[in-house]
């Protein structure tokens, strides 16, 4: 009698333990997903602007930048109107490649560390016609 009490003693502390284990992942695992945002290069009105011109992200999301209208299009990161003023950064988050086709897609995922503040991009072809926008990394 004594060695079936031990066992099942040992069994519901062996179970008792996983059951702790497995329970402080779901507590330590982020609630929250990256979220994936879209932006057109050109308006749907054949503007030369970005559609939105504007957008609030957090660190960790991704942009998916679509060429629209009246191509060609890329987008750079301006490295002196970014929070960290970081060359390094703009650079890893710009496509300087032109997209020729409407349809044609790049991403931009910002950083899981990348400070929180306001990053100015813009269409090297067309930043004089003031195709300029802003995404606004929240902390």
């Amino acid at each position: 009698m004594k060695s079936i009490a031990a066992t099942l003693r040992r069994l519901s502390l062996a179970v008792l333990t996983v059951i702790v284990i497995f329970g402080s992942f779901a507590v330590f695992t982020p609630t929250a997903s990256a979220e994936t945002y879209t932006v057109k290069l050109g308006s749907d009105k054949g503007m030369l602007a970005f559609e939105p011109k504007k957008l609030t992200v957090k660190a960790g999301d991704t942009i998916e930048w679509v060429n629209n209208k009246v191509p060609p299009h890329n987008v750079v990161f301006d490295a002196k109107k970014n929070p960290a003023k970081s060359a390094d950064l703009a650079k890893s988050l710009s496509h300087t490649k032109l997209l020729l086709n409407p349809g044609q897609k790049q991403t931009t995922t910002f950083p899981a560390d990348a400070p929180a503040g306001d990053y100015t991009f813009y269409c090297q072809p067309h930043r004089g016609a003031g195709m300029v926008g802003k995404i606004t990394v929240e902390g």
